[in-house]
Parts: structure tokens; sequence; C-alpha cells
């Protein structure tokens, strides 16, 4: 049953378990519970659809706006949650990220990989990411064409994959299941403002609901589970102060600290010896039809030789606003860079640094390959915005075979990077968030160390040359701040309520009925996009739910 909760005015809501938020993770969770037969009541503050009103509920403040994007933006408050935007991107953490590394601070699990094991391949089928097969070898059983001719690295490896989801819009391709589940209700435009304890502060027992129609719902549950995002599920906990005067979780001073995200930029130069068609950069297509794509990634034990955090790179076409690319499809991107979708637009939207003269460069470069560009519009077209399975992104051999590198990095845990209450309100009377998105020496060091070894390892294998400039690796990194919509560690996990907010059961210290899901929970970061990872832990909190 799917309802809005402006037709339940002042009403009181009992369920075995209460989620609220209605993203992948709540999604997951709730049809988990459901589909065996435990009563469930999914709250979401959105409606079915993106509202500016609703939405205007995420406005928030940042520390260093250069930094961090705005706090509405690259997060939907809608079913579906943040899927309703996402690229699709997804693949497991590596074993090396659930270790504790002696040279990243606060880093280890109180978990290890075999713990999320089962889940995965269930957490890939929700996402629809095809198999739960990362490497060549368990995806293709055959061989493949080599990203890069003549590559033998002894610091990476070209054998793991990243899949790509449709990408799937988990309120829309689970709409049908969430109204057919008996055990299920779910409430729309229902947001949660406050969590009731006992006196002692050691059990949930109730939580306060608020309508767009100015209404208001007492919920009562016999567990609760905050899925609401790494953001507002810290917002929620913070600002729950009645009995807990620093908020629910927070008796040491953890909660909304070690606030990571990823570390990612675009720089260097990239010849193979071979030329341009000596690189396959693009997308293999499995025999399920999903998308997947090779990286290159750094060795595991390579990463506890040179003590530096987790690393991806994959080759990619040189800056687009740079006119002397001298490619066709790159020009005619920049030159519509205003009809690309908001949350892609900033990595295109950088000036031309030639000005005026780069303008006419990019008009040239156009001219020059009307039907280069003409085929690139009609298979976008075909194979994005038709097809129900999209093509990922933008694959373009650049004219020059000059490609630059796009990395992926692992972002320490730093308790200095924070999420805390700020002086303004909504609507509601909630504080709005200040976010304070920090970096440390440590993450420079894995950007540098990786792409030196990056270096060494193409010339050493005769395949090419990457030319880069050492000193510009800060500031690339961090060219456009945090990377947007990977919210993660604000609530970590742990065994010690001094160093974490919950258990390895995700269940908040000292509170016995009130459990936290997704990426917030997470110690450390990894080098990979979240959204897997957090279904595969929802998955298995599910089944812990289930036992108790």
């Amino acid at each position: 049953m799917i309802i809005d909760a402006s037709e339940l005015p002042d009403a009181t809501l009992s369920a075995r378990v209460c989620i609220v938020g209605a993203g992948p993770v709540g999604i997951s969770l709730a049809l988990s519970l459901a589909e065996a037969g435990v009563e469930v009541l999914l709250l979401e503050a959105g409606g079915a659809e993106q509202s500016d009103a609703s939405q205007a509920f995420y406005e928030g403040a940042v520390a260093d706006p250069a930094m961090h994007s705005p706090l509405d933006e690259y997060r939907e408050r809608r079913l579906g949650g943040s899927t309703t935007i996402w690229g699709g991107r997804c693949m497991p953490f590596d074993p090396i990220d659930f270790e504790q590394r002696d040279w990243i601070p606060h880093s280890g699990w109180p978990i290890g990989p075999d713990a999320l094991a089962p889940y995965y391949p269930g957490a890939n089928r929700l996402c629809e990411a095809g198999a739960f097969a990362y490497t060549t070898e368990s995806a293709f059983g055959r061989p493949m064409r080599p990203m890069i001719a003549g590559f033998d690295g002894e610091s990476f490896t070209t054998d793991t994959l990243e899949r790509f989801s449709c990408p799937t819009d988990f309120g829309t391709r689970y709409r049908d299941r969430l109204a057919q589940a008996p055990t299920l209700r779910v409430v729309l435009n229902a947001a949660v403002t406050e969590i009731d304890l006992d006196e002692g502060g050691a059990i949930v027992t109730g939580l306060t609901v608020r309508t767009a129609s100015g209404g208001t719902i007492a919920v009562n549950a016999d567990r609760y589970v905050l899925a609401m995002g790494g953001l507002e599920t810290t917002r929620l906990l913070l600002a729950s102060r009645r009995v807990q005067a620093d908020g629910i979780g927070n008796r040491h001073g953890v909660l909304g600290r070690y606030y990571m995200c990823h570390l990612a930029g675009t720089m260097g130069v990239f010849r193979a010896a071979g030329g341009r068609d000596a690189v396959w950069h693009g997308y293999d297509v499995a025999d399920d039809g999903s998308y997947c794509r090779r990286r290159l990634a750094l060795r595991p034990e390579v990463q506890r030789t040179h003590r530096v955090g987790n690393f991806v790179a994959r080759l990619h076409h040189p800056r687009i606003a740079d006119s002397h690319h001298d490619t066709a499809v790159l020009s005619a991107l920049y030159l519509g860079r205003s009809l690309v979708p908001k949350q892609y637009r900033k990595r295109l939207g950088d000036a031309d640094p030639d000005g005026f003269s780069g303008t006419l460069r990019h008009l040239a470069n156009v001219a020059r390959d009307p039907i280069g560009v003409a085929r690139f519009a009609q298979g976008m077209l075909l194979g994005r915005k038709l097809a129900a399975r999209k093509f990922p992104s933008i694959v373009v051999t650049p004219r020059s075979g000059a490609f630059s590198l796009d990395f992926h990095a692992e972002q320490e845990p730093n308790p200095d990077s924070r999420v805390r209450l700020g002086s303004d309100v909504d609507a509601w009377g909630m504080p709005r968030l200040l976010v304070d998105w920090q970096y440390t020496r440590g993450d420079v060091v894995t950007v540098q160390a990786s792409l030196d070894l990056l270096a060494r390892d193409l010339a050493r294998s005769g395949c090419g040359t990457f030319d880069y400039d050492p000193d510009a690796v800060e500031t690339e990194m961090t060219r456009y701040g945090a990377y947007p919509g990977h919210h993660i560690g604000t609530a970590r996990m742990g065994s010690d309520p001094r160093t974490s907010v919950v258990d390895a059961d995700c269940r908040v210290h000292g509170v016995a009925n009130l459990h936290v899901a997704g990426a917030a929970v997470f110690p450390t970061s990894s080098q990979a996009n979240p959204t897997l990872t957090a279904v595969a832990l929802a998955l298995r909190l599910a089944d812990h739910l289930k036992g108790l």
C-alpha cells in the first residue's frame, strides 16, 4: 500500500519495523523485510515526484562553497531518492577497504568482506547491474581486447570492472512491489522531525512526523531504521535533543564527523605508443546486456607497500573546454553544455582558456566533421535517451590521440571533516545543516603517489607515456571540491562507542531499537561509488532484523 500522509490527519501508525527514507537503501530493506512477512512502515519525506517546495527542506550552508556543492543539489527528496538522478555506476568494496590500515588514520571496519559477500549478488540484482562479476575473467570468460595494447603493470591492473545499472530509479522500478506487499505500508510526504526517547535515552518510543498539509502523525514500532542518506540521517539524530542534549548517538561527539566523499579529477596527457587505435577506453557489453568498463586499479599489495589509499583511473577524453583537442564531438558538447543535465554540467562548464578565439576554434572543429557530430547525437539519442538500459556516459576517442586520465580515489576518514547543525531552520523548525568538508595531506599523497606509479608502469611497459605536472595534483583533485552525491561516514560503524555511532549490526550505541542504514555508517570510503555496498549492507541488516 502506498498512501499520502495528508490522507492520515493526526493519525497514529504502528509496525514491527519503521524505516525512514525511501531511497535505494530504504526500499531494498523494506522489500526484504516485507517479502519475509514482517510488518513494515516505510516513511518518505517527499512525494512520488520532484517538488521544489519539498526539495527546499534540503537547503543548508557549506563552510566553503568552492569545496562542496549546495546541499539541495545531487540528492532528491522523493520516492526513489537520489536514484532518480544517479549515473548507475556499481562496484563492490575491495577486501583491503575493510582492513585496519596503520597508514590510514581511523580505518578499519568491525566486519570483514565475508560479512557482505552473501548480500552483494542480491544488491546487484536490485540495482539491475547485471551479474555479480567484477573481473574480466568472471564477467566474460573470453579474451578481451586490451585496454592499452602492451600494458603490463606492476602497480596497476586492468582486470577489474565497474558495472552500470540502467540506471534504475528505485521509486519507479519497485513501486508495484512496494504497493502490492501485503505487510508493507509506504507513506509519502511524511517528514520525521523528531525521534522520541524514553527518559533514560535507551529506547526509541516513537517518531514525530509532519505532513505537507500541516498535520502531525505519531509512529510507534518495535524497531526503527534511519535510511535517509549521510546528511539527513545525521541531521535528524543531531536535532533530536530532548533527552540527549548533543543529539542521539552523539555522547562522545562522533556523530557528523569523519565526513567523506571521494577525490576525483582529470589531468595529464596519455599517448599510446601504438596511437589511438591501441587504446580501448569504452564499454564492453556483457551477455546479459549490462554495460561494463575496465579501470586502471592500484593493486592492494602496492597500496600497502607505498602506504596510500585505494585508487582507480580511467582513460578519458581531453578537457572539453580546451579547443586544441581538435575533436568535433567534444567541441559540440562544449558549445551545447547548457543542454546537459545539471548534475553533469559542472565538469563541462569551464571556460575555454583561449576565450573568444577558443570559441571560434570550437566552431571550426564542429565544421570539420558535422557528420561525426550527427552520428554521435544519433547514438546518444538511441543509446541513452530512448533506451531502457542507457549508455552510461560520453566516450569519445580524441582526434589527436591524446587522452587525459580521470581518477577516483579514496578519502581518509578525518574527524575535522564534519556535518553539524547550523543556525537557520526549515519550515518545520528543524535546524538546517552546516557542512565543512575537508581533505588531508594523506589524500593528496594517495593521488600523487598513484599517478607517479601509473606513469612508471606505462613507461616500463613501453606502451605509451603519461605526462602530468606533479605540482598541480592538489589543485586538480580539489578543482570541483568534494565529489557530489557521495555522503559517507557521518554515523560510522565500530565496536567502540567512543569512536563510532553504530555497532556491527548498524544499531546506534546505547539505543536498543534504533538502527542506521546506508553509506553514513561506512568507516572508510574505498575507491568505489557507495550505492551497491549500501544496498548490500541494507540486505544484511534486513536479515538481522528478521531474527529479532
